[in-house]
């Protein structure tokens, strides 16, 4: 929510409650999927930037893939025209989201090929790049944990040097988690997504 609603929400609660309601009950007929679909088409057509980032990765997390958002945004191009299309494809491409680069799209889940388990040292967090993506990768007695280096509230790619013992802050807004067991523990209300993974001949495997 921005800093606006949330400011509406405290000085006009009576009104904002009444906002959020319709909202809620204009969609409950329609899947997650679909309704954050269409937020993001209407955040399109307002040019909110935010707010695209914000049911981008709703959508996303509900189960929509990349390439059903270029569909979606596509399909509403009678009602965005392609100067709207093409902005909000600048926002997506600076997110980076890995699965939607050209070589990644339509492409299937995988295994991929990490590290070899010899180089993860016990009760510390090794910071990997794999096939495009950054992993942290924490180790704690047999246990593995692989996590996607993204944060789940706005998908900024969390630096290694953003982890401080077992707590791991995003720089944008310093949601925090414990990277032991990747629960949120600070800000945020969401763990961070964990791959997961095998080992094979003494490799880590991760699949996404």
């Amino acid at each position: 929510m921005s800093d606006a609603l949330s400011y509406l929400v405290k000085v006009r609660p009576e009104a904002m409650t009444g906002y959020f309601k319709f909202l809620k009950l204009a969609g409950q007929h329609l899947d997650p999927k679909t309704r954050n679909l269409i937020s993001v088409i209407t955040k399109v057509h307002a040019q909110t930037e935010n707010g695209l980032k914000q049911y981008l990765i709703r959508a996303l997390r509900e189960g929509a893939t990349p390439d059903e958002v270029l569909d979606a945004l596509l399909m509403a191009f009678p009602a965005l025209g392609l100067a709207k299309i093409v902005w909000a494809t600048d926002v997506i491409l600076r997110m980076d989201i890995p699965e939607f680069r050209p070589d990644r799209l339509g492409v299937e889940a995988e295994w991929h090929d990490v590290a070899a388990l010899k180089n993860l040292k016990e009760g510390e967090t090794a910071y990997l790049e794999c096939d495009g993506r950054h992993l942290f990768v924490h180790k704690d007695g047999k246990a593995l944990r692989v996590y996607d280096s993204r944060c789940p509230h706005q998908v900024t790619d969390i630096p290694h040097l953003a982890l401080k013992g077992n707590k791991l802050t995003c720089p944008k807004h310093k949601w925090a988690f414990d990277i032991a067991t990747g629960k949120c523990i600070a800000k945020g209300d969401r763990p961070l997504t964990e791959f997961k993974h095998k080992v094979e001949k003494g490799r880590l495997l991760a699949y996404w």
